[in-house]
């Protein structure tokens, strides 16, 4: 089979060297066609994969700043017996709920009013349902009719924690017109086509906090030889407490707290009952010295690098890109940040911002081997034509990155299929030196002709080329596919546990199938496309060669010399 696929690829060969405009052309036009088919119907571009399937899925409980624990826990409850009646519930290894905390993305500082419900899956290979569907049924029905809280069904994010993928900062001075600005953000984004791919959108200010204020009127307080240090002591004792002792029970000790019963903590116009104990041990009603009110307290606002920040965010629903929601969301707050006031300014951050950085330091990273590359290149084979061949093939090789992608229907995740096609040029660079530098060989010792040691290069060199692309395919395929399998189980009892998919083949088959695609390109480029861009190269030289440098224009002089004198007939003697 061997002999035959040689003298159809020599054949073939020989063809492209005879053609090479036509070659090139090709080439260059796949190259483009490949990224404009890429620009229209791929998955587009994300930052880590964003079809890993979650271990665990978080419910999130928020009620206004205050809820007492008991009314949060309520609504818990009642989130916990939706849970029940989902058809995925036959995937819940365990439900956790905890009233008083918040985790996740979405918590912020604790309180009484948050709340969270927390479930685990049983591994991906004893799943029943997809995590996804149920995923997306508890953000559909769980807490709709729970008025009041807000309910969000999250997932912890892949990869290490670089914010949510809508992540909108306000910048400015004024809290309260902060506190505007994102109220209004928040209503954009809510009303606007963009909402339904939205979860869990909101603003990080902080509701008011209902207070208690008891007013002192220092000048009655002083006829009656009080102040404010006793008076205010008084009053917290009677709402929180104060420790009158400790309570032993063999090696356990319990504090004795001393405070108003529930009933008159919750009324209050208990406070007008309370009396404050003077000096000379007179009792002062509260009323006679103070007043009291219920307000709202001021609202938390953050800082970063010394500015106040108001932060919108928002996660993205399962089955979208998270990069084009982000373009929706900027154009729908395109009027928003055109009439922002002077001073105050709107900036994309979190992951988009992670996002930015880390392509930057990969493109980087790949721009500096190239170079690193070519220089090595250089000094090797003391020229600079054929390392430019070489970085080409490695660039090319781009086109079946992009031609697998849209194939397999995955997006190009920036961190993933990037470290792909980074590892992808160090192969493709072996293989074009190798074919290369046997090239020169054959025509530096045995003085073949540019055809002949360009075929009989390829000829070589083809199973070399062919065998490393075929044993690095193969070796990925099963990471591609999503191949599983429990080498503590084959080894220790036989039982190798074979299933596909997983977590782990969501993670590694952006890159896997990044290689695969990118290397089966590469490898028709090396063995086609760098003999016909060798042959194109070596004209470009030659041509320099002649009109540009004293020696070849000598010797281009002295070949028209002979050309002319080849031409002149001899005299014919009388």
């Amino acid at each position: 089979m061997l002999p035959a696929t040689l003298r159809v690829y020599e054949r073939g060969l020989r063809w492209a060297l005879a053609h090479r405009g036509i070659i090139m052309a090709q080439a260059l036009g796949t190259l483009v066609l490949a990224v404009v088919l890429f620009g229209m119907f791929s998955r587009g571009v994300v930052f880590f994969p964003e079809d890993i399937p979650p271990s665990t899925v978080y419910v999130q409980v928020e009620g206004p700043t205050g809820t007492r624990a008991d009314v949060t826990d309520g609504i818990v409850r009642r989130i916990e017996t939706e849970l029940e009646a989902l058809p995925g519930r036959v995937d819940f290894e365990s439900v956790v709920a905890t009233v008083g905390s918040s985790s996740g993305d979405f918590g912020g500082s604790s309180g009484s009013h948050e709340g969270t419900v927390a479930i685990a899956f049983v591994d991906f290979q004893d799943r029943v349902t997809d995590v996804f569907e149920t995923l997306e049924e508890m953000r559909n029905t769980v807490g709709t009719d729970i008025a009041g809280a807000d309910i969000v069904v999250e997932r912890p994010q892949s990869g290490p924690n670089t914010g949510l993928p809508v992540t909108v900062e306000l910048v400015g001075e004024d809290p309260d017109l902060l506190k505007r600005l994102g109220d209004e953000t928040v209503t954009i984004l809510s009303n606007s086509a963009v909402a339904p791919k939205l979860e869990g959108l909101e603003s990080d200010m902080a509701d008011a906090r209902p207070e208690l204020t008891v007013e002192i009127d220092r000048e009655r307080a002083a006829l009656f030889g009080l102040n404010t240090q006793k008076i205010g002591f008084m009053v917290r004792s009677a709402i929180n407490g104060v420790e009158a002792g400790e309570f032993r029970d063999g090696k356990d000790e319990y504090d004795i707290v001393v405070r108003l019963a529930e009933p008159f903590r919750q009324d209050l116009n208990s406070l007008a009952d309370l009396t404050v104990v003077t000096e000379d041990g007179s009792q002062v009603p509260l009323p006679s010295v103070a007043t009291w009110s219920v307000n709202e307290s001021f609202s938390g606002i953050n800082r970063k690098d010394l500015d106040r920040v108001v932060t919108v965010s928002s996660d993205v629903r399962s089955g979208y890109n998270a990069n084009a929601v982000l373009a929706e969301v900027q154009g729908e707050l395109a009027d928003l940040v055109a009439s922002l006031p002077q001073g105050y300014d709107l900036r994309y951050t979190g992951q988009q911002e992670e996002q930015q950085e880390s392509a930057a330091f990969l493109m980087g990273a790949f721009m500096t081997a190239l170079l690193l590359i070519g220089f090595i290149l250089v000094s090797q084979f003391d020229s600079v034509l054929k390392p430019v061949i070489i970085l080409s093939s490695v660039l090319l090789s781009t086109v079946g990155v992009l031609i697998g992608l849209l194939i397999f229907n995955m997006p190009f995740g920036i961190i993933m299929s990037g470290v792909g096609v980074i590892s992808l040029a160090g192969v493709v660079v072996n293989n074009s030196i190798v074919l290369m530098d046997y090239i020169g060989i054959l025509r530096e010792r045995d003085g073949l002709s540019r055809i002949e040691s360009l075929v009989r290069g390829g000829l070589t060199r083809f199973r070399p080329v062919t065998l490393t692309a075929i044993t690095t395919v193969m070796g990925l395929i099963p990471l591609a596919i999503g191949l599983n399998i429990d080498f503590y189980g084959f080894y220790g009892s036989l039982r190798p546990d074979f299933y596909w998919g997983g977590e782990q083949a969501a993670w590694w088959g952006p890159m896997a199938i990044a290689v695969i695609a990118g290397l089966t390109f590469a490898t028709f480029l090396t063995l086609v496309l760098v003999p016909v861009m060798y042959s194109l190269t070596d004209d470009v030289a030659d041509f320099f060669k002649r009109h540009f440098t004293k020696r070849g224009a000598e010797a281009e002089e002295a070949r028209r010399a002979e050309e002319t004198e080849a031409e002149v007939p001899e005299a014919v003697p009388a």
